[in-house]
């Protein structure tokens, strides 16, 4: 018997792929997933990004690793949001890592 559910849930995959990970949600999370589909392009969450990064720098502005981790999560975003070249992509990553040591540097100077 175990065997022929499986097999109906592989046939219910294959009609709705969708269903898969769908399974694992509760019922809001259901309601959730299928307004976030309707959603176009990254900008919300670009901004949730930006909320998020600067809620860590108020929080915790000596946890550099975070902050780091969270400007690399941005730098990402936006650049699949424009879809610049990876060497673009690169470059931004870079100034944007340099302009959070800079911060890091003046709120923790390096003679801590």
């Amino acid at each position: 018997m175990a065997a022929l559910g499986g097999r109906v849930a592989i046939v219910k995959l294959r009609r709705n792929p969708k269903a898969f990970y769908a399974q694992s949600l509760t019922e809001a999370e259901r309601e959730s997933l299928k307004a976030a589909r309707k959603l176009d392009g990254l900008e919300e969450e670009i901004a949730m990004l930006r909320v998020r990064l600067l809620s860590a720098l108020r929080e915790r502005p000596e946890d550099l690793q975070l902050l780091i981790a969270g400007v690399g999560m941005l730098v990402r975003a936006v650049a699949t949001q424009y879809r610049l070249s990876p060497k673009a992509s690169k470059d931004l990553a870079n100034k944007m890592q340099a302009a959070l040591n800079a911060l890091g540097d003046q709120l923790l100077p390096p003679d801590r």
